[in-house]
């Protein structure tokens, strides 16, 4: 097959493979001046061991994606089973409605970013690169600061959350 040519069930295909993976499910926090925002995202992955490298994609339909276009760091906060709340509240809810913020515990971080209180591991990063992924932009960070949980819990999984409406 001709690297040009397609499968017509290619995507089926692609999204069955990729769902069985079922990555763990995060929430990026950010501010820029004055305005701050966070959304869940699914496409994170650390890229290198050293040095250290960690990618988050962001929706262009987000309005998070608004503000990091504007942002130097961000949080990125590992979601557990028990935070599931959370996922509900920054998946299913857009900050161009709602300051989620008020509707959860947080303090003021590192480089003045929003840390989740209810989430038990945590990593601010600098943001060294921006990529046009299509329909996400990739952010390649840097650490800065990271927390670790001090009890290790199940990740909450793509699959538990797959289902919740969308914020945008």
């Amino acid at each position: 097959m001709a690297v040009s040519e397609r499968n017509p069930t290619a995507e089926v295909s692609f999204d069955e493979v990729v769902g069985r993976a079922d990555p763990s499910m995060w929430i990026v926090t950010t501010v820029a001046g004055d305005l701050r925002a966070g959304c869940v995202v699914g496409f994170a992955t650390q890229t290198s061991i050293e040095p250290r490298r960690f990618l988050v994609c962001l929706s262009k339909a987000n309005h998070t994606y608004r503000i990091a276009e504007r942002a130097r760091y961000l949080a990125v906060h590992l979601l557990t089973t028990d935070t599931a709340s959370l996922a509900e509240l920054f998946g299913s809810e857009t900050g161009s409605r709602i300051d989620k913020f008020e509707h959860c515990e947080w303090h003021e971080g590192p480089h003045s970013l929003p840390i989740l209180t209810a989430t038990t591991g945590w990593l601010t990063g600098e943001i060294l690169q921006r990529n046009d992924f299509g329909d996400h932009v990739g952010y390649l960070l840097t650490p800065t600061f990271a927390h670790a949980p001090a009890v290790r819990t199940a990740p909450l999984r793509y699959k538990t959350v797959a289902d919740l409406p969308t914020g945008h």
